[in-house]
């Protein structure tokens, strides 16, 4: 198991999205750790692994397959904070990455929702590790959240917007 200790250095991904859905709703989608399979950029062979209904809330664990560079891996994240309809954090428990801390973030705005992440990681592989973050993993990560944007798009529930008080 990897250590909940923050290194000292990590690089920090921040993205924001709009989405005409309630704030509600939104939560919702996120809530439903079988959806991050959805948005989740086929190359990667994303499946989440643990059997069963998956109760979210502080303390639980949700353990993933994935493929890094063709090579099957395990993740396994902790939710280590839950306000639903605010935020929660996922952290990577066991994984490809020597630190990952992610904060969702969930905002009412002009009749819809702000989504944020927060993403801090650092990459493994000691003294190559600068090496590899500049040549691949920051690419990457960039590439798989731009999926995860246009799939979120397409897929949190906007059926159940208030209109816009201007409109």
């Amino acid at each position: 198991m990897k250590s909940l200790t923050r290194p000292r250095r990590v690089h920090v991904l921040e993205r924001e999205q709009f989405v005409r859905a309630t704030r509600e709703n939104a939560f919702r989608f996120f809530a439903n750790a079988r959806n991050l399979e959805l948005i989740t950029p086929p190359w990667l062979r994303f499946r989440v692994v643990t059997p069963g209904e998956i109760e979210m809330r502080e303390g639980t664990t949700i353990d993933y397959r994935i493929r890094v560079m063709g090579l099957p891996m395990s993740w396994r994240s902790l939710i280590s904070r839950w306000e639903p309809g605010v935020a929660f954090v996922d952290q990577m428990l066991e994984g490809p990455y020597r630190w990952w801390h992610h904060l969702h973030t969930f905002e009412d705005r002009d009749g819809g929702t702000v989504l944020r992440d927060r993403v801090e990681y650092a990459v493994p592989y000691g003294p190559l590790a600068p090496i590899a973050h500049a040549l691949f993993v920051k690419r990457r990560l960039r590439e798989i959240f731009d999926f995860r944007r246009d799939a979120v798009e397409r897929s949190v529930d906007v059926t159940a917007v208030e209109p816009h008080p201007s409109r």
